[in-house]
């Protein structure tokens, strides 16, 4: 959990943004002595106005304190910035820092108006909450169709890191996914942490795929304390970080609206690692192909047709090359039907493995995804009513 490395305390609390009552507004502390930060964002060129306000805040390596709100994202909304400022500025009284020391997020509905009244009364509440074991009720403060908050650690040469994400749905990511804040105590400078933040989201969050959504609040920070007094190997560091990166994007996948399968894309043999991972993402995003896998229906020609929507510039490969496995079982060889769909079993384990071997190099990538379920469809469907 994010107080799991020294230095750091969070809370979880009710501020009222939700009609549940449930747990909406999680504030998370840098107590140093170090206030290196790093962070990484959506792609998308619609935001939330506290991704624009905290890419600011980032900018500099620096951060003491982030502000996270579920129940509401923030985006699209008359008075948004305002309400971003109004809650950082709320946060740095509190804590006797500066509100450019304060990162913001939000998730929730896009489009609704946002009142700071409820969050500036909130923050002073989570202040006072605020503890060295609060990263569990700071984790469920941040969930919003989420069934169970995420949580994560690491710990190697002395020093921890500890992490909590948010995120069930929309999620097609660039750059990052959901809401995600890393925390460690190494001894780490700016440009140390962005270079592991930046190679561990694109190895992982970047790797899963829910619904072919991108979302608007995309946000993944990395706060480092300094309280362990190591300095770390830069490249153990980084691979330490992205431990945590996919321990908590594999748990997102686990908790994907309405899933009864968790599915493991992989894209073997291919020329390149770019062309194995657009091929991977192709059949990932193929409402199709996750139906088929909902039915326990063992349907390469879905697998192989969505492989040829990628252009043969990105991903060069011969219809006659490829093969197709599905939890070890060969439905497919050199592009044609073996006979053996009776022989694969879906049933027996959440986890469904497809390999494509495209037969053009040695290069490959796999992107983590889930099948389209009726309960997806509900959910959706009813999401602001």
């Amino acid at each position: 959990m994010i107080t799991y490395p020294k230095g750091f305390r969070a809370s979880g609390i009710t501020a009222g943004l939700k009609e549940s009552g449930k747990a909406d507004l999680a504030l998370v502390v840098n107590d140093g002595p170090l206030d290196v930060a790093a962070g990484v964002f959506t792609t998308n060129r619609i935001v939330a106005w506290p991704v624009v306000w905290t890419r600011d805040v980032v900018s500099d390596g620096k951060m003491r304190a982030v502000v996270l709100n579920s129940g509401n994202a923030n985006v699209a909304t008359p008075g948004g910035m305002a309400v971003t400022e109004a809650t950082a500025e709320q946060v740095a009284k509190v804590l006797s820092i500066v509100a450019s020391e304060v990162g913001v997020c939000s998730t929730g509905v896009i489009g609704t108006k946002l009142s700071a009244e409820p969050l500036v009364a909130g923050v002073d509440v989570a202040a006072g909450a605020l503890s060295t074991s609060g990263g569990h009720d700071a984790a469920r403060a941040i969930m919003t169709t989420d069934t169970r908050p995420k949580e994560a650690t690491f710990e190697a040469g002395g020093y921890r890191i500890g992490g909590m994400a948010k995120g069930a749905g929309m999620i097609a990511p660039g750059m990052a996914t959901m809401l995600c804040v890393i925390t460690t105590d190494a001894v780490i400078d700016a440009e140390t942490a962005q270079e592991a933040l930046a190679s561990s989201s694109d190895k992982t969050f970047n790797r899963i795929d829910v619904d072919g959504c991108m979302s608007t609040n995309d946000t993944v920070l990395l706060l480092a304390s300094g309280a362990s007094g190591v300095t770390p190997d830069a490249q153990d560091f980084a691979d330490g970080v992205r431990r945590v990166c996919q321990d908590l994007a594999r748990q997102m996948i686990g908790d994907a609206e309405g899933a009864s399968h968790d599915i493991a894309v992989r894209v073997t043999n291919a020329a390149s690692e770019v062309g194995a991972l657009a091929v991977a993402r192709a059949i990932a995003q193929s409402n199709l192909f996750k139906c088929a896998i909902f039915g326990n229906d063992p349907n390469w020609g879905r697998i192989i047709s969505a492989a040829g929507t990628v252009p043969e510039s990105v991903a060069p490969f011969e219809p006659a090359d490829l093969a197709v496995l599905i939890n070890g079982i060969a439905v497919c060889e050199n592009g044609v039907d073996t006979g053996r769909r009776d022989e694969v079993d879906m049933q027996s384990d959440r986890l469904v493995d497809i390999e494509l071997r495209l037969g053009s190099g040695t290069e490959s990538a796999t992107v983590l995804t889930n099948d389209l379920t009726y309960d997806y469809v509900t959910e959706n469907s009813a999401y602001t009513t």
